[in-house]
Formats: structure tokens, C-alpha cells, sequence
């Protein structure tokens, strides 16, 4: 191993940004490629249940622990009739799916993943097609899922089967209504009138729900961020989130760029953060909207979108790699160190389609980021902490001068545990680290790494740990105590603290 560079990390749990909300570590699963048919539903599998769902991913997702799932879409969302996917499977008509040029078979709708949502402890978040749909159309599907039985669409969920409301809680006001590529995409003024007007309806059918508005498709649309504000100046009173999306690249093979990515993901927050609370002056509003990070991930790799007018076309089906695993830890990263701010966010997606996971009709495969996902959502929890990290820098070429190690911590004041999550972003040059506790002492820690020297190494069915989250024998994280940390590493600690 290189001889190591020294940093030094100052945690002091009294310091504390925000309690984490569970819902940063939820999914997204869309009617695109094999993500629902032959991903999550595959009846001719030998791996399916007797409902169609396959037994093997719904392990995966529940060792996951997905705190929500949003659905149907993305882009399919805009084309969607959602009366379509009920009732009696044998008279439900296929359609075609101009979003991702495919055939929809609706074998799989509302119902279907509701049932799948409980099956995996998760909860269950809505989309409304804000393209194609109408406002009457979004207050109907409310109506369907959470009112009790006596009129129309609640009777219509009973005749299905299903006497008691669904209880959705958590809404998306459309999907991406900003980008020209949208079925029916709107314009700001004309998407806020819209969004206002279906957000009233559907609270009028239950008031309790929460409201997702649709902020900018990436920080690069050129309506970023006066999207964000006219949307907003519409509908703040009347929603509880704002949405972004973004999928990080490294098109220009620049690691060490890449390897930088959270600059950039945190000046995304920064600003939308700005804008919502000038909308929140503006409108003299005294409540507080939050980001959803609806959609999030790594992909630029495998372009295949059109589907060729079949059902469930491998579309997108992206192979990640050690570099692309250590973006997605320092996105989680981000996710705790902006916790105040961010309370949802959705890895896009679950299965198949740009995915942790990949299925094959009699077989499974995690890939390497499933492995981060996996411990920030065993481990991160309670509050998240204002670390102080002292580390060598390096410079890159998209983002300057940026430090060796990215960091975040939470620790939960009810179990006393505490999570430390850590990043090497060096391709060549190991980091010491040297703890400094200010009024705890840690106990009995456990770690976990994933680490390589080949950042373009991938897991693979043949080779399915490569690439993988092992466990690292701890001495001591005491003050003073010091952990090397390979370059092109991520770390995970868990311990107990007093």
C-alpha cells in the first residue's frame, strides 16, 4: 500500500444538523425496460410467488429496507392511464407506452404494488400523470386508494378486492413537467396553475396526504432554478416537497472529477434550498417545504431507451462498477450531511433499469452499489452530526481543489449508537485517520469496507464478489486511535457510544 497521508476527524454529538428522516433511503420503480415485468413481477419464473413476484428480489429489497417506493414513473407516469392496471387481469388491455416506446401489458398496476409494498415493509408513493391526466383524474386515484367504501372509486377498489382504504400517504404531483421531453410537458406558470389546482382536489379526498411539486429534471435544464421558483410560488402553501433529480456521469473517463461529484450534488441542494426559502419570504408563508430527491443515481453508460414496441425491453440496464459505488456512498453522504433540508430521497431505480439489482429469469445479482445502500440503511440513523475532518486535498479538473476524504455521521441518542461513513476518494494514496472524540467514548465498533485498486471493476454473474462491502477488523476508534484508509475505499463504523 502508497505510505499514507494523515487526517483528522473531530465528532462531538451535541453538534447535531437534523434528525435523519427514514424516507432518504426509499426506491423508485418505473413502468420502463424489466423493472416491474421481469424484475419485480416474472410469473413464469421459477423464483415467482404465487402472485407473480419474485421471491429472490423481494429478499433483496427487504434486506435493503427500502422506507418508501415511488411509482409508476418518470417519464411513463405522463402517459398513464391508471385505470387501466385494476381489476380482473384477464380484461385489462395492453397499451402502448410512448414514453419508452414499448407495450404496456397493465398485468401489474395500484393494486399490485400495493400488495408488493407490504410484502416488503415499505410504503407506497404515489405519481399523478400531470401530462396526459387530468386534475379529476388525480383526485380520482386518491379517491380510489385512501376513502372509505360508499362511492365510486372507493367501491371500485372493494369490487377489486380490497375492503379496506390503501392508506397511501406520500403524492407526486406529475414527473419531470419541466423537460421538453415530457408527454404533455408544461411550461412553469401553466404547470404550478395545474399542480395547485390537482393538489387541492386531492387533499379535499384526504387531507392528511403529502404532496410532492415537481421541481427541475437536473441543475443543467436551462429553466434551472426559475422552474423551481414560479412552480413554487404557485403551490408552497399547498405542498409539503419539493422535487430534484440528477444522474451523476463520468462520460470524460476522469475519475478523479467524478470521484468529486458531491461538490457539485451539494451546490445543487444549496440552491434550491435558497429558493425555497425566498418563496417562503416571498408568499409570507410560516411552513417550511422540503427537497425530495426523487430520483437519484449513476448512469451514462448504456443509452438503450427505445423500446422497439416490446414488452419489457432490457432498456438501460446499466453494470456498476468500484468508482460508481463510491459516488453513490458519497451521495448518501450528502443526503446526511444536508438532512435538514432533505427529507425523501429515491435511488433510481430498484430493479433492472439503472438498478442495484439484476435479475435473469433463475438468478440474482447485486451489484457494487447495492453494497452502500445497504449500510447507510442498517446503520444511519437518529441524528445526523456536524463532523469536522481535517484531510489532505488534491485538485480536479471539474471542481478545484477538493479534500481527500468525504465524510458524514449520525448517531442515535435513544440506542447510543453511533455510524461513521467515509470515503477515500484518492485513486493512489492511502489516508490515515485519526478519531478525537468530545464528550463520548466509543465501544465495541464494527467496520465495513469496500475497496479495489481498479476502479472499472464490476460484479458479474459469473464473478458476483467482486466488488463488495467485507468486514474490517476494528482495534480501536478511541481518541487517538488511528484507521488506514485504502485509496478508492469506502468505510462504514458502527459503535457504541458513552
Amino acid at each position: 500500500m502508497p505510505q499514507s497521508e494523515a487526517a483528522h476527524i473531530h465528532i462531538d454529538v451535541n453538534r447535531v444538523i437534523s434528525p435523519v428522516s427514514p424516507l432518504l433511503f426509499s426506491g423508485f420503480a418505473e413502468h420502463m425496460g424489466r423493472c416491474i415485468y421481469g424484475g419485480i413481477y416474472e410469473p413464469d419464473s421459477p423464483r415467482a410467488d404465487e402472485k407473480g413476484l419474485r421471491r429472490d428480489v423481494l429478499a433483496a429489497l427487504r434486506e435493503l429496507n427500502l422506507r418508501s417506493i415511488r411509482y409508476p414513473g418518470g417519464n411513463f407516469l405522463s402517459g398513464y392511464h391508471w385505470e387501466d392496471g385494476i381489476g380482473p387481469r384477464e380484461r385489462r388491455q395492453a397499451r402502448r407506452d410512448l414514453a419508452w416506446q414499448s407495450v404496456e401489458s397493465n398485468q401489474f398496476g395500484t393494486d399490485e404494488f400495493i400488495d408488493f409494498c407490504r410484502q416488503i415493509n415499505t410504503e407506497p408513493m404515489l405519481g399523478v400523470n400531470m401530462g396526459t391526466g387530468s386534475i379529476q383524474d388525480a383526485a380520482n386515484l386518491v379517491e380510489y386508494c385512501n376513502s372509505p367504501p360508499g362511492t365510486k372509486y372507493a367501491d371500485m377498489r372493494v369490487a377489486n378486492g380490497y375492503s379496506d382504504p390503501h392508506a397511501v400517504r406520500y403524492w407526486c404531483i406529475g414527473n419531470e413537467m419541466d423537460g421538453p421531453w415530457q408527454i404533455g410537458h408544461l411550461e412553469a406558470e401553466e404547470y404550478g396553475r395545474k399542480a395547485l389546482e390537482a393538489a387541492k382536489m386531492m387533499r379535499w379526498h384526504d387531507p392528511d396526504i403529502e404532496l410532492v411539486l415537481c421541481g427541475s429534471s437536473s441543475s443543467a435544464m436551462p429553466t434551472y432554478p426559475e422552474w423551481d421558483r414560479v412552480a413554487l410560488e404557485h403551490c408552497y402553501d399547498h405542498v409539503d416537497y419539493h422535487s430534484m433529480h440528477y444522474y451523476a456521469a463520468n462520460r470524460d473517463d476522469d475519475t478523479d472529477s467524478y470521484l468529486a461529484t458531491a461538490v457539485g450534488l451539494e451546490d445543487y441542494v444549496a440552491t434550491l434550498e435558497g429558493v425555497l426559502r425566498y418563496v417562503r419570504a416571498k408568499t409570507r408563508s410560516k411552513r417550511d417545504v422540503f427537497l425530495s430527491w426523487d430520483e437519484w443515481n449513476i448512469w451514462y453508460k448504456n443509452q438503450q431507451m427505445q423500446g422497439g414496441w416490446r414488452e419489457a425491453p432490457r432498456l438501460i440496464e446499466e453494470v456498476y462498477n468500484l468508482e460508481d459505488a463510491l459516488v453513490a456512498a458519497q451521495w448518501l453522504n450528502v443526503f446526511l450531511r444536508r438532512a435538514d433540508v432533505l427529507k425523501i430521497a429515491c435511488l433510481a431505480q430498484i430493479v433492472n433499469v439503472i438498478a442495484p439489482i439484476l435479475t435473469e429469469t433463475d438468478a440474482l445479482l447485486k451489484q457494487s452499489i447495492y453494497y452502500p445502500f445497504l449500510l447507510f440503511c442498517r446503520l444511519a440513523s437518529g441524528n445526523s452530526l456536524d463532523v469536522l475532518v481535517e484531510a489532505p486535498r488534491h485538485e480536479t479538473q471539474q471542481y478545484g481543489d477538493v479534500p481527500l476524504l468525504d465524510v458524514a455521521a449520525t448517531h442515535d441518542p435513544d440506542s447510543r449508537l453511533g455510524a461513521l461513513f467515509l470515503v477515500n476518494r484518492s485513486q493512489s494514496e492511502a489516508v490515515s485517520l485519526n478519531f478525537n472524540w468530545q464528550n463520548v467514548r466509543p465501544r465495541n465498533a464494527r467496520a465495513w469496507q469496500m475497496r479495489g485498486t481498479d476502479p472499472k471493476a464490476a460484479n458479474s454473474f459469473e464473478e458476483p464478489n467482486r466488488v463488495v462491502a467485507r468486514p474490517l477488523p476494528v482495534q480501536s476508534v478511541e481518541t487517538g486511535s488511528d484507521l488506514l484508509l485504502p485509496p478508492l475505499s469506502f468505510t462504514a463504523l458502527e459503535m457504541m457510544l458513552r
